[in-house]
């Protein structure tokens, strides 16, 4: 079974560099603690900012409720043309489900475009943290400048710091590409680690590029590779208020602007993957309470859309999860999870491995269980990253979707997520 052949993505070379969202020339971020979080060693406010104007995208959760930011930057961007200069975001308070939402997001993105003399439009806002409560706008107010004035090439540690939650680890990614004969860059950071199950959007994620791409093609890009990256991602099964994926490129890379799609296209797209991708495994093995990175791939689909609705329905699988977790070769709930999953394949041609860096092991072929040795399964799901294998042998298309285990520890922190 051929596991490890990739939908028609990453065809390309990269090379993995530091920095994140500041990896791409021109953009300079800081991040400080306003006040919205008493751990003064916690950064609860962030700001990046392209020192040229942008063409930007977005996706958006699809929860019907929608946290205030979201709406004021999907206004932002059309009332821009899709341009944008800067991100302005915060964690503790979600600034959603509140009567002053709206007013107190705005009011961010005009004290940001006060300080970086931009206009407000041209400021994306988020937040992150406690639903329901109102956003106290006075700290943010008395540390804008200090947040500005603070802005560096070298500031992505501080950015990423301020825009994490329940995270326990920071999430950057950024790599380096050639377009012709122009060094190009695509770099992001993220946060997330429960309430993440997403659709159209995922976490608070930001991506950065000096690549001269047009405002149509970042948006095609941007939502097809989210499509098979962070929409391909499930913690818990709850989709948040406040899900949202930017991208910012301003063209500081000076390569041919690509305004159609061809092969540099493609390679933005490829480059594009590689971020999102790695960003997306961060998240899931960052799981609030998780012990193990799960990753599950779907091969021999006949479909893009089969391939990743049956990786997704065994990620989702609160059984499966618990399953791992236990260290139990409980196969028949992986074959549960693909046979409820909502696409059209034969049952009884899907054959399934369960592998780690301790090896692999076949537990189902022809859509029934193998005699398989328990102890080395066992030793196999002792490994902190677990890959799941399934070949439908009904096509050539593949997809993988990510998650993490269920544990004890999860329980404990959303037992207790206000304090």
């Amino acid at each position: 079974m051929d596991i490890l052949k990739e939908s028609r993505y990453y065809t390309n070379e990269f090379t993995k560099v530091k920095k994140g969202v500041c990896a791409a020339k021109g953009f300079v971020a800081n991040g400080l603690n306003c006040g919205l979080n008493s751990d003064k060693n916690k950064n609860d406010l962030a700001l990046v900012y392209s020192e040229t104007q942008c063409q930007a995208a977005a996706v958006y959760t699809t929860n019907k409720v929608k946290g205030a930011p979201i709406q004021v930057t999907k206004a932002h961007l059309e009332a821009s043309g899709h341009t944008a200069k800067a991100v302005i975001a915060n964690s503790k308070n979600a600034n959603t489900c509140n009567a002053d939402g709206v007013e107190k997001a705005q009011r961010m993105c005009e004290l940001a475009a006060a300080e970086l003399s931009i206009d407000p439009n041209e400021v994306i806002v988020a937040s992150t943290g406690v639903i329901g409560q109102v956003l106290p706008i006075e700290p943010i107010e008395s540390h804008i400048k200090e947040l500005a004035k603070g802005l560096s090439a070298d500031g992505n540690d501080k950015a990423v710091n301020a825009i994490m939650t329940t995270d326990t680890v920071p999430k950057q990614y950024a790599v380096k590409f050639m377009l012709g004969d122009s060094e190009c860059t695509v770099g992001g950071m993220a946060k997330g680690s429960g309430m993440i199950q997403p659709n159209m959007a995922t976490t608070l994620n930001f991506i950065t590029s000096d690549v001269a791409i047009s405002s149509e093609l970042i948006q095609k890009a941007l939502s097809e590779i989210v499509k098979v990256t962070y929409n391909c991602l499930s913690i818990d099964g709850d989709t948040s208020t406040n899900d949202m994926v930017s991208i910012m490129a301003n063209g500081l890379a000076g390569n041919t602007p690509i305004t159609t799609e061809n092969d540099d296209y493609q390679t933005f797209k490829d480059a594009l993957y590689e971020v999102l991708s790695n960003l997306t495994r961060m998240l899931a093995k960052d799981g609030e309470g998780a012990s193990k990175l799960l990753e599950c791939t779907c091969a021999g689909a006949p479909d893009l859309d089969t391939a990743i609705i049956v990786a997704k329905s065994v990620i989702r699988s609160p059984l499966l999860k618990c399953a791992m977790f236990g260290e139990d070769a409980n196969w028949g709930r992986i074959l549960c999870a693909i046979g409820y999953a909502e696409a059209d394949f034969d049952i009884d041609k899907v054959e399934l491995h369960l592998r780690s860096t301790a090896g692999s092991i076949k537990v189902c072929e022809n859509g029934a269980g193998v005699d398989f040795s328990e102890e080395e399964a066992a030793k196999i799901l002792h490994e902190d990253e677990i890959y799941i294998d399934i070949d439908l042998h009904q096509g050539d298309v593949s997809a993988k979707a990510w998650g993490c285990d269920l544990t004890y520890d999860y329980v404990k922190i959303n037992g207790d997520y206000r304090s």
